[in-house]
């Protein structure tokens, strides 16, 4: 009985002629408008596609028996197609042989230029592959349709599956197929004819060069035959890419098909440094040639000894130092490879990298625009990037290879089955050779500051002392004027992810589906729409888009050759010329700040305890005014780090928790904890009890972009909703907005504060969500509190309340658990409750049970936000019994912590002091004046910790200088300077009356 027809829609078969009416062809739905009014004759993939289903079925290549096993032994044909997590290979290969005749005519067009055999069919395996990949998701979709038709034969999935297959072999089979999926035709052709004039032209290059290999690139002695060609990297200009070449002797070289002049001239860069330093840098032997070149392939070596690891961190800050200069980046792990202790960079390509013209708002932040400009950008620093999947670190010292990546990927569960499907699963990064290894080891380049700080600062001095000979016509900047340097407008990762998406079926059927997707370009970055035209051509013929400019140039080029004018703000360099030039004090302390700051963030274990402690080293009570003058000392410091513009505009770089388990180099957001409203509010303070305009000033610029962010918050609610309503959210930027009112005299915050009000109004509850201090219910009610005469405050405290007795009584229920602690526990939600309720009504009856819902999850510390401290202030302000006696003795006798932040370290454990004092709680006073004297000497010998990783000095609240500057205040004039960790009025006072401390 004769198999059901697997009936494809529409059904039409392709055209061995070309029609005069284009519009009928089989061809037309793949080519877009512009096309296809200059399409006189089927296009070249059009062509290659007809050719290859006319073909008569292929005899099985060498290495390949009759029933289609290769040579590796997988099998592209026949047997049982084995159900894989998609790390195996059967289903591909069944999946390959239905495209086989596309690699039919692929093997002739090889045949023909003299090229079969092992590398021909090594090859084609790589091809097939390809192919397999862009058309899997419609051979799936098209499997199930067959399926769920009942037209499939087997006893078993499998069986199902391979029978599939089996239906789709032959050209005529294949071109009815196609017919249905123009697109896919047209991806799948382009795909082939691309990949057989990369190979052939790679292989003439080779026979060409080869003499000239030899003699510059392997030292004389010929390596034999070439066994083995490795692609890598993307497909750029006709899906060229890098590869690796292996001889028969084991050898290798590097193939870039990209001029490789830019190399060179680093090199001599590198060289110019060696002299200077007498560091001993290595560069990369090179063989450029027009358009293209060769490289010396580098091997990933280990390191002898401790000695050879801290060479080779010292070399790679003075690398570091070099690219911040010429303004390097995309220095990513995979540019860089470890050889013994040589960092060694295979990649400069983005050397003079220039800046488009920027619109969106990031763009005025003036700390965004100097991290742009500053050693982060080169992407050697840690750079972690975050998504749903986690977060990783790609960045050329870091780069944990075999990571979970921050991007998913697609995957194929039930493969080889005839139930096959798409999943998307978090993918893994790749094999990386940038870190040094000693006894099989990887080195934690977070252990090695000292050695990148001191390479970095030796080779920026020995650039800013001669920077002479990098200026002038007649300079080493001079001479890379002219070279091609790659411009990446946008992430790489958002190209590949179109091309990635643009093979759904719904992309295949015609150009106009697959055009709906890509066009997406037009709306991502209208300061980029010149190039979007370029960037659509590359995507539509499978590349990755290239970019090239000249440093001396504003003009871009696409990657045929196309000039667009004028698409840069200023050219590559001139901005570098500006560098050298601007090379100083300032800007080296600015830069190894972020190195410091940048090595902090890779990741290890974070724990909101700080144990750690100094010596008692005074005993004197603390003056007021020498706390003053230690908190001016800090409010100076913080002035100095602000980067600022001549139009008002301020802000600072600052080290930012990202998901309270790691953190990133950020310009600071608008958040009271660690963004610009805290530290303002902390110069306002200052400024205030000082009477220095220049701290009251700045925190008035610092605020500036408020207005404009409560304006885009209004317009994303999704966005607004992410950020919440607690203290580190809508709730503490009110309070800022209230308190900073005060301190600067200004009645127009006002509006802004109703503005946040408003918005906070807006936000729903999310029941998943648990109301913390710091990001939900318990926080906002707090700031409620304290922001008197907005009748929407008044409404806010009372949603708040009543969301937080029923989240303690659900709690009471074990319906919902939580973190230990004040900041995401139920002793912040004890606290916000005991300061809205009085005796006797449900509020303070749920803050007293709050207290008992605590889940204390490993040591408490004695810190405010997961400590003793935070513990101490929510069961007193609950009217709940506690030995305040017993915690008293142990807050004046303990060491003072050696981290001196408000949210883990000192200053927020003595906040029960200076609370309970101003409750004229007995010995609570005494204590508070002994450990503001202990406090100040610690800070006077040892400098103001921050709870930053490695202690790095950030302006933040919670747990920067802004900080300990702001808990010094309050040590001082306790009366005059309200709690900012527990959210107080100027007065102190709460809408509600709290119990009395309860001993």
């Amino acid at each position: 009985m004769p198999r059901p027809r697997v009936r494809w829609q529409p059904e039409r078969v392709l055209n061995s002629v070309t029609r005069t009416d284009r519009t009928d062809t089989w061809w037309s739905a793949g080519l877009r408008p512009q096309e296809l009014n200059h399409a006189l004759t089927a296009p070249a993939w059009a062509a290659y596609v007809e050719r290859s289903t006319s073909l008569p079925p292929s005899a099985p290549a060498a290495g390949r028996d009759p029933a289609g096993t290769d040579v590796s032994g997988g099998h592209t044909s026949g047997g049982a197609a084995t159900a894989t997590d998609g790390s195996g290979t059967d289903w591909r290969q069944a999946l390959m042989r239905c495209l086989e005749p596309l690699l039919d005519s692929a093997r002739q067009d090889l045949a023909a230029a003299g090229h079969s055999g092992v590398l021909a069919e090594a090859f084609l395996q790589r091809l097939g592959l390809r192919l397999v990949k862009l058309a899997a998701r419609t051979l799936v979709l098209e499997l199930a349709r067959a399926r769920d038709r009942g037209e499939l034969a087997g006893d078993t999935p499998a069986a199902r599956f391979l029978d599939f297959t089996h239906r789709l072999v032959g050209g005529s089979e294949l071109a009815e197929f196609l017919a249905a999926y123009p697109v896919l035709a047209r991806v799948l052709g382009e795909s082939c004819r691309q990949g057989i004039e990369g190979h052939l032209e790679l292989l003439a290059r080779l026979a060409e060069d080869r003499e000239s290999l030899v003699a510059r690139l392997l030292n004389g002695r010929d390596p034999g035959a070439l066994t083995a060609i490795e692609p890598g990297g993307d497909p750029h200009r006709g899906g060229r890419c890098t590869a690796i070449l292996t001889f028969e002797d084991g050898r290798r070289v590097v193939y870039k098909p990209r001029p490789l002049q830019l190399h060179e001239h680093f090199n001599g860069f590198v060289d110019w440094l060696n002299v200077k330093t007498a560091l001993g840098i290595r560069t990369v032997r090179l063989l450029p040639r027009d358009g293209y070149g060769w490289l010396e392939y580098v091997v990933h070596e280990p390191c002898r000894d401790a000695a050879d690891i801290r060479r080779f961190y010292q070399r790679q800050g003075a690398l570091l130092a070099l690219l911040y200069v010429l303004d390097g980046t995309d220095m990513h792990f995979e540019n860089l490879i470890a050889a013994g202790d040589q960092p060694v960079l295979v990649d400069v390509e983005t050397l003079f990298h220039p800046s488009h013209k920027l619109v969106n708002a990031l763009g005025n932040d003036p700390a965004q625009r100097a991290l742009w400009a500053s050693v982060y950008r080169t992407a050697l620093l840690p750079m972690l990037v975050s998504s749903e999947h986690g977060i990783a670190d790609l960045s050329g010292l870091g780069g944990d290879a075999g990571s979970t990546a921050p991007m998913s990927e697609v995957a194929w569960a039930d493969a080889g089955l005839d139930s096959m499907h798409l999943v998307r699963r978090p993918g893994q990064t790749r094999r990386a050779a940038n870190r040094p290894v000693l006894d099989g080891q990887l080195t934690e380049p977070r252990e090695y500051e000292i050695a990148v700080l001191t390479g970095f600062r030796s080779a920026y001095q020995a650039i800013s002392w001669h920077r002479d000979e990098f200026l002038g016509p007649d300079g080493l900047l001079a001479q890379c004027a002219t070279d091609q340097i790659r411009f990446v407008p946008r992430s790489t990762h958002l190209y590949t992810s179109l091309l990635d998406e643009s093979t759904h079926p719904d992309a295949l059927r015609d150009a106009a589906g697959r055009s709906q997707l890509l066009d997406l370009l037009w709306d991502a970055d209208e300061s980029l729409h010149a190039i979007v035209p370029y960037e659509l051509a590359d995507l539509w013929a499978g590349d990755v888009p290239l970019f090239t400019v000249q440093p001396n140039s504003r003009d871009v080029w696409s990657s045929d050759g196309t000039r667009v004018a004028d698409v840069l703000t200023t050219d590559g360099l001139s901005a570098v010329v500006d560098k050298v030039k601007n090379l100083g004090d300032v800007d080296e302390h600015r830069q190894t700040w972020l190195i410091s700051a940048s090595l902090a963030t890779r990741p290890e274990p974070i724990t909101h305890v700080s144990t750690a402690t100094r010596p008692h080293v005074g005993t004197d009570e603390a003056d007021p005014d020498r706390l003053l003058a230690a908190a001016t000392d800090i409010a100076d410091e913080i002035v100095a780090q602000v980067i600022s513009e001549r139009d008002g505009a301020a802000n600072w770089l600052g080290l930012e928790l990202l998901d309270d388990h790691h953190w990133a180099v950020n310009p600071m957001g608008a958040g009271l904890s660690n963004g610009y409203t805290g530290t303002a509010l902390f110069l306002a303070q200052a400024g205030a009890l000082t009477g220095s305009h220049l701290y009251s000033e700045l925190a008035r610029d610092a605020i500036r972009p408020i207005p404009r962010l409560l304006e885009a918050l209004a317009g994303d609610p999704e966005s607004a909703q992410l950020i919440g309503p607690g203290y580190h959210g809508l709730g503490g930027i009110s309070y800022g907005l209230h308190r900073l009112a005060e301190l600067l005299d200004d009645p127009d915050l006002n509006t802004w504060l109703e503005a946040s009000l408003e918005l906070s109004e807006r936000l729903v509850a999310d029941p998943a969500e648990f109301p913390s201090y710091a990001e939900g219910a318990a926080g906002g009610l707090a700031a409620m509190q304290a922001i008197a005469g907005f009748p929407a405050a008044g409404r806010l405290a009372e949603r708040y309340a009543d969301q937080l007795v029923a989240t303690v009584e659900s709690g009471l229920r074990g319906r919902v658990a939580a973190d230990h602690g004040f900041a995401r526990g139920y002793q912040g939600i004890a606290w916000a409750l005991g300061q809205y309720g009085v005796p006797g009504d449900r509020y303070l009856d749920a803050a007293r049970a709050a207290t008992d819902l605590d889940r204390r999850n490993g040591p408490a510390g004695h810190g405010w936000c997961s400590g003793d401290a935070g513990t101490t202030l929510a069961r007193a302000t609950a009217g709940v019994p506690a030995d305040l006696d017993a915690y008293l003795r142990t807050a004046t006798e303990r060491p003072v912590l050696a981290d001196l932040s408000l949210c883990h370290g000192e200053l927020g454990a003595v906040e029960p002091l200076v609370w309970l004092a101003a409750r004229e709680y007995p010995a609570a006073e005494a204590a508070r004046r002994r450990r503001a004297g202990l406090v100040l000497a610690v800070l006077e010998q040892y400098g103001p910790q921050c709870g930053t990783p490695n202690a790095v000095p950030s302006p933040g609240l919670l747990t920067g200088l802004a900080g300990i500057g702001h808990g010094l205040l309050r040590l001082a004039f306790p009366e005059r300077v309200p709690s900012v960790l527990l959210l107080e009025s100027s007065a102190g006072s709460r809408c509600g009356t709290a119990p009395e401390p309860t001993v």
